[in-house]
């Protein structure tokens, strides 16, 4: 076997996966047992038609169905697929689009569901004309005599979070997913006395290939939440590191700012976070009020400030680029419009970072351009094209290395040029939230030009009637001359991807149609 299934082998009895309960206990599984369930699991897939090569989407929330699905998809020499279950999406209109479109690209042999949810699912599917098989119909035992198909040349087709449209899969080859999760483990020092918890979703990258993958293939306890249930209970989460001993883990800066503004501080006594190592922070540019707010409020009870490390990755590079190495404290610097920039680390084994302008040449230490990725976890490309033939990746972010390190400052999509210079709607957000103590995920900045005039529309979820009056007057000297508009709008309502980020290009289409909500203020910046 491939390493990425080799613990498959020899599965370990005393290390396993502890699976979160609605009644706040835990269901144990060994990895002995879930490669029993794995095994049986491709059994069942072979005899309901999948070949090798063959594509099997998987639409389950996170549990022991999941890990048994994905793996035993792997050993039925077939590629996987995460799709996100429908609780992940809050509108089914949208979520049915989003399943459409799926399935039209990864064209999957036979998509694995969860009997609850089963006939919007199947409903979807029908129309795509993809069979379907309830989870539950799966043998949870592996015949005997089982063999093991050869594995597939992709092992993953893993779907994008779609900030900048329509979701697209990221064709995963074996070698770039068992490259990252090997440079993972080796930047986190990860051995089989380190536990990990999460509670990202499974079929997201940062969720899979970080916090699911990497623990399996080191044999390392494992504790899983759902994302519903951190955002209930998020002290739940900090107890796996406070009182069970669980040391890595990854998160969107959004879930550092819902820990701070979640939980109070007589709620951790008893908890000693001393023993946590890691928590790599990621999937969208880091404010350093997160960072900083976070420590603060667990450093009382044993987590080191070097414990937090900001990190950089994208789907088209398997999942992990750079990060913070272990024990060395984050820093920020000034972008270039003075507001500050967490670095994200250097880059990872493999991996390659480069920084390069409109021309595609380098640009100099400092400058800001597009990044540009290249190393062992790069991936294939896209289902359907483009193809990344020469392994390197056009990330569409902007930033710049110093020393060394990487700056991210934000999608090149969702800024806007003014007087020379470019500003990014990150950069917006990161000023508004600093003044006005506005949580990250309550506040999405869209920027562009209307009637050849510069823009920028601030949305705030269920803001606070004090909040709003000001926003022009701070968002002026970054956006000199602009037109502001500032729309509140219902909690829960910026569209987002399934990692948290807004989908800022979806809502400036909206404004240019005038389709969303209307604004309370607008006000001309002075120039």
């Amino acid at each position: 076997m491939t390493g990425l299934l080799s613990w498959l082998d020899d599965p370990r009895a005393d290390r396993g996966i502890r699976f979160s309960r609605p009644d706040g206990s835990w269901q144990s599984w060994p990895y002995t047992r879930l490669a029993r369930l794995a095994r049986g699991y491709a059994a069942g897939l072979a005899a309901r038609g999948v070949r090798p090569g063959d594509v099997v989407g998987i639409v389950l929330p996170t549990g022991p169905e999941f890990v048994g699905a994905l793996f035993g998809t792997l050993l039925a020499g077939a590629t996987a697929s995460p799709l996100a279950p429908p609780a992940t999406f809050g509108d089914p209109d949208r979520y049915a689009e989003h399943l459409g479109a799926a399935l039209a690209a990864m064209r999957p042999r036979l998509v694995v569901l969860d009997g609850a949810p089963a006939p919007t699912l199947a409903h979807a599917a029908a129309q795509a004309g993809v069979a379907t098989v309830d989870v539950a119909e799966l043998p949870v035992e592996p015949p005997r005599g089982d063999g093991v198909a050869a594995p597939a040349r992709l092992a993953l087709l893993q779907f994008t979070s779609g900030t900048s449209g329509t979701v697209r899969g990221v064709r995963v080859p074996y070698p770039a997913l068992e490259a990252n999760v090997a440079a993972i483990r080796s930047w986190l020092e990860m051995t089989p006395d380190d536990p990990t918890a999460s509670w990202l979703p499974v079929h997201h990258d940062m969720g899979l290939v970080g916090c699911l993958l990497a623990p399996i293939v080191t044999g390392a306890d494992l504790w899983l939440l759902s994302p519903a249930e951190f955002v209930r209970r998020p002290t739940r989460f900090l107890e796996c590191f406070g009182r069970h001993g669980a040391r890595l883990t990854a998160m969107p800066g959004f879930g550092l700012a819902h820990v701070v503004r979640r939980v109070r501080a007589e709620q951790l006594a008893g908890l000693d976070f001393s023993r946590w190592r890691a928590v790599i922070v990621g999937a969208e540019r880091i404010q350093p009020s997160a960072l900083e707010n976070f420590a603060g409020l667990l450093a009382p009870y044993g987590l080191r400030r070097e414990a937090l490390l900001p990190a950089y990755g994208l789907a088209e590079a398997t999942l992990a680029v750079s990060g913070l190495p272990l024990r060395t404290g984050w820093r920020q610097v000034p972008g270039p419009d003075g507001v500050p920039v967490v670095g994200c680390g250097h880059p990872l084994a493999g991996a390659g970072v480069s920084v390069v302008g409109d021309d595609a040449r380098p640009v100099d230490e400092g400058a800001v351009g597009e990044i540009v990725v290249s190393g062992a976890g790069v991936t294939d490309g896209y289902a359907g094209g483009p193809v990344f033939h020469d392994g390197r990746v056009r990330t569409g972010d902007a930033g710049f290395v110093r020393d060394g390190e990487l700056y991210v400052l934000g999608r090149l999509g969702d800024s806007l040029k003014v007087h020379g210079r470019t500003v990014f709607a990150e950069d917006v957000d990161a000023v508004l939230g600093a003044a006005l103590g506005v949580p990250p995920g309550r506040l999405a900045t869209v920027l562009g030009l209307r009637a050849g005039h510069p823009t920028v529309v601030v949305h705030l979820e269920h803001p606070r009637p004090e909040w709003l009056p000001r926003i022009p007057a701070l968002v002026r000297p970054l956006v000199p001359g602009a037109t502001v508009h500032v729309v509140p709008v219902p909690a829960g309502t910026v569209p987002r991807t399934t990692s948290g980020k807004p989908k800022r290009r979806l809502l400036w289409r909206r404004h240019l149609a005038g389709a969303a909500p209307t604004d309370v203020t607008a006000g001309r910046g002075s120039g």
